[in-house]
C-alpha cells in the first residue's frame, strides 16, 4: 500500500505594523498588554478563517490514520490472496452429487450466498480472495499397503471426475474457474479481475502408478501434486496412515523417505513445471526432497527437488506438535530451497499439545487457542525464524468441518491480514504472505522446467507390463507379425 501523502499547507505571512508613538511617549504596561492580546486574538481568528476557507475550496483535507482493517483491504487490492488448498470439488460431490446444471439450489447459493462450506461469490468478494488451488481429493485405498495398478484404478477415475467437475464450473462461471497454467498467466488473471484457479491432486495414489497419468493431469490444469495423503505409496512415505481398525496413526517408515521411483518422479515433476507438495509426507520424505540423500555419513546420491517446493497446507510443529506439521530443521531447509510453507487452518494442526504418549500418538486438541490469533502466531513464527519470503496461506477450506474462531470462511481474510499488520508485520511482508511468495515459487518452478527442457531432459517413461490374464505376449507378437 502506498503511504498517504500529507497535503501541503498554505501559509500566510502577515505583517502587523507596530502602533506609532512619539519618542517622548511612555507606554503604560496595562495598555501594552491589552493591545498585545487583541493583536494575537485577531491574528488567530484570521488564520482560523483562512484554514476554513481552504477546506471549503478543497485545498486541504483532514487527515486520519488508516486502521489496520483499511490497510488490509489495500494490501489485498494490490496483492492476490491465493489459498494454497481448497477442497471445493469434493465438497460439491458430497453435497450435490456432482450435479451443477440441473441444480438451481447450487447455482443460487453459489451466486447469492449460503453455499455449504467456506466460500461462495459474496464471501469471495467480501474477503477479496484472489485465487485458489482447487484440490481434486480422493482418499487412500482401504488397504494402504496394496500398491498394485488394479487397486489404484478407481482412484484415477475419481480424480478425472473431479477435474471434469472443475471444467463444468468453468463453463458456468469463467471469472472464477479459468485455469492458470503459469505464474505469468496467474498474474494476468489477477490484473483482469479474474480468480487465479489452478488445480491440484492430493497424493500420488491418484496417478495409479503411471507417470503418463501424471503428465495428463498436468495437461488438464494440475499444477501441484502432494506426494502422499494419509498412506504410503510406491514413491514416498506419509506422516500418517490408517491402522487395521481404520484409525489414523503415526506411520512407520517404508522407504525412509522417497523411493528410487519417487526420486525419478520428483525430477519429472520439475521438468513439467509441476510444484512438488510436501504436506502430508513424513519428516524423512520432507528432508529427502529438500536436501537430497540427507542421511548422515551416506553418500549423497541425489540432490532432491531441482525447483522450490511447497507445503500447500501445513503448520508449525514447534507450536502444535502434530505429525502433519513442519519441524524447525525442515523450515530452515525450506529457506535454503527457496520454498514455501502455507499455514493450514485445520484446528487440529493449529491448536494442540503433546499427548501422554508423546510422538507415538496424535496430540491433544486445545479449544482455547483455536483462534485467528493462533493462526497469526504460526505465520509469524515462520516469518521470524526463516523470513517472510517463506510463508503463505493454505486453508484446507471446504475440506475441514470446523475452523478457528474468526476464520469461518474466505470472507474473513481481511481480518487475518489486519491482525498481521496490527502486530507490526509490514504491508510488504503481508503481501508476500497472502500470495506474492506463491507466485515467486511458481515462477521459479516454471523457469526450472524451461531450463531442464532446454538442457535436454527427456520425459520419464513407464515400464509397461501386461496384467496376467488380460492378453498374452504371444498374441501381441502375432498381431505385429500379421499386421493390425
Amino acid at each position: 500500500m502506498e503511504n498517504e501523502k500529507a497535503p501541503l499547507l498554505a501559509r500566510a505571512k502577515e505583517y502587523v505594523p507596530a502602533p506609532l508613538r512619539r519618542h517622548n511617549d511612555t507606554p503604560q504596561p496595562r495598555r501594552f498588554l491589552h493591545i498585545t492580546i487583541m493583536l494575537l486574538a485577531t491574528l488567530t481568528l484570521f488564520r482560523l478563517l483562512l484554514v476554513l476557507s481552504y477546506l471549503t475550496l478543497g485545498y486541504l483535507t483532514p487527515t486520519t490514520s488508516p486502521t489496520p482493517l483499511s490497510r488490509a483491504h489495500a494490501v489485498l487490492t494490490s496483492n492476490p490472496l491465493i489459498d494454497g488448498h481448497d477442497d471445493l470439488l469434493i465438497s460439491l460431490r458430497a453435497y450435490y452429487g456432482n450435479h451443477l446444471y440441473a441444480n438451481s439450489t447450487f447455482q443460487d447459493k453459489f451466486l447469492h450466498g449460503g453455499l455449504e462450506g467456506h466460500l461462495d461469490v459474496p464471501r469471495i468478494q467480501a474477503g477479496q480472495l484472489g485465487g485458489s488451488f482447487w484440490s481434486a481429493f480422493v482418499p487412500c485405498p482401504r488397504n494402504g499397503s496394496d500398491f498394485s495398478n488394479a487397486a489404484y484404478a478407481p482412484y484415477v477415475r475419481a480424480t478425472l471426475e473431479q477435474l471434469d467437475l472443475y471444467n463444468r464450473l468453468g463453463e458456468l462461471y469463467p471469472a472464477y474457474f479459468t485455469p492458470a497454467g503459469t505464474a505469468r498467466e496467474a498474474e494476468e488473471a489477477f490484473r483482469q479481475g479474474r480468480l487465479i484457479s489452478p488445480l491440484a491432486i492430493e497424493g500420488l495414489h491418484q496417478i495409479g502408478n503411471s507417470v503418463a497419468t501424471l503428465r495428463l493431469f498436468h495437461q488438464l490444469g494440475v499444477r501441484y501434486a502432494t506426494l502422499t495423503w494419509n498412506c504410503h505409496n510406491k514413491y514416498a512415505d506419509a506422516a500418517l496412515v490408517s491402522d487395521e481398525k481404520g484409525e489414523t496413526v503415526v506411520s512407520k517408515p517404508l522407504h525412509y523417505g522417497v523411493s528410487e521411483e519417487g526420486r525419478r518422479l520428483v525430477h519429472e515433476m520439475n521438468r513439467l513445471g509441476m510444484l512438488v507438495d510436501l504436506s502430508h509426507v513424513s519428516p524423512d520424505t520432507m528432508r529427502d526432497v529438500l536436501y537430497g540423500n540427507w542421511k548422515t555419513g551416506e553418500p549423497r546420491q541425489w540432490e532432491g527437488s531441482l525447483a522450490p517446493v511447497i507445503f500447500s497446507h501445513s503448520s508449525v510443529k514447534a507450536i502444535c506438535p502434530h505429525p502433519r506439521n513442519v519441524p524447525d530443521d525442515v523450515l530452515r531447509l525450506v529457506k535454503e530451497k527457496r520454498g514455501l510453507v502455507m499455514i493450514n487452518f485445520a484446528p487440529d494442526f493449529i491448536s494442540c499439545k503433546e499427548g501422554e504418549e508423546g510422538d507415538k500418538a496424535l496430540p491433544d486438541f486445545v479449544e482455547e487457542t483455536n483462534t485467528l490469533e493462533q493462526v497469526v502466531k504460526h505465520i509469524m513464527y515462520v516469518g521470524d525464524l526463516v523470513g517472510y519470503d517463506h510463508v503463505g496461506l493454505g486453508t484446507d477450506f471446504d475440506g475441514i468441518p470446523n475452523t478457528p474462531r474468526g476464520l469461518e470462511g474466505v470472507d474473513k481474510f481481511p481480518n487475518l491480514v489486519a491482525e498481521l499488520l496490527r502486530r507490526n508485520v509490514s504491508e510488504k511482508d503481508a503481501g508476500k504472505v497472502v500470495g506474492r511468495n506463491l507466485l515467486r515459487v511458481w515462477k521459479e518452478a516454471d523457469e526450472v522446467s524451461a531450463r531442464m527442457k532446454k538442457e535436454g531432459w527427456l520425459p520419464l517413461e513407464d515400464d509397461v507390463r501386461f496384467s496376467p490374464g488380460a492378453i498374452e505376449i504371444s498374441d501381441i507378437l502375432d498381431l505385429y507379425e500379421d499386421g493390425f
